[in-house]
């Protein structure tokens, strides 16, 4: 990937608030040509810093309405391996290392809270996996 410009992100940001922004609206916004825009995005995209666009629906309106993170403490050197199984769980949209005193953010969405419990279990019942602790997120204030 390259490096990324003020310019790159300022295109970047304004995709986050409007993914569906026009080429001319970018532009006006940005100060900058079309061709100007058309070209970020193709090197942006090309590039692999762009790996897709998507929707974002509004909390209340999601099918998947209970939303959780869950903190994965894994057993010694079996990350690897309990982040290859949970990659396969569909409930999980998003899975990330960190430092600390876990090892794992899991960002999580079921349907119901009878599927959420079920979907701990899981989680739970992975080898390496140690100890978790899970917060349901309530509503979005800032996203």
């Amino acid at each position: 990937m390259t490096a990324l410009d003020d310019l790159d992100r300022r295109l970047l940001s304004a995709l986050r608030e409007d993914g569906r922004a026009s080429v001319a609206s970018l532009a006006r916004r940005l100060k900058v040509a079309r061709a100007t825009v058309n070209s970020r995005l193709e090197r942006l995209v090309a590039s692999g810093t762009i790996v897709g666009f998507t929707v974002r629906v509004r909390d209340e309106l999601d099918p998947l309405a209970i939303r959780a993170i869950a903190l994965i403490a894994v057993e010694g050197r079996t990350t690897d391996r309990v982040i290859r199984q949970l990659r396969g769980f569909p409930e999980i949209t998003a899975l990330h290392t960190t430092n600390g005193g876990w090892d794992l953010v899991a960002e999580l969405r079921t349907e119901s809270l009878p599927d959420f419990d079920q979907v701990l279990g899981r989680i739970r019942g992975v080898d390496g996996v140690v100890n978790s602790e899970t917060s349901l997120l309530l509503s979005s204030v800032l996203r």
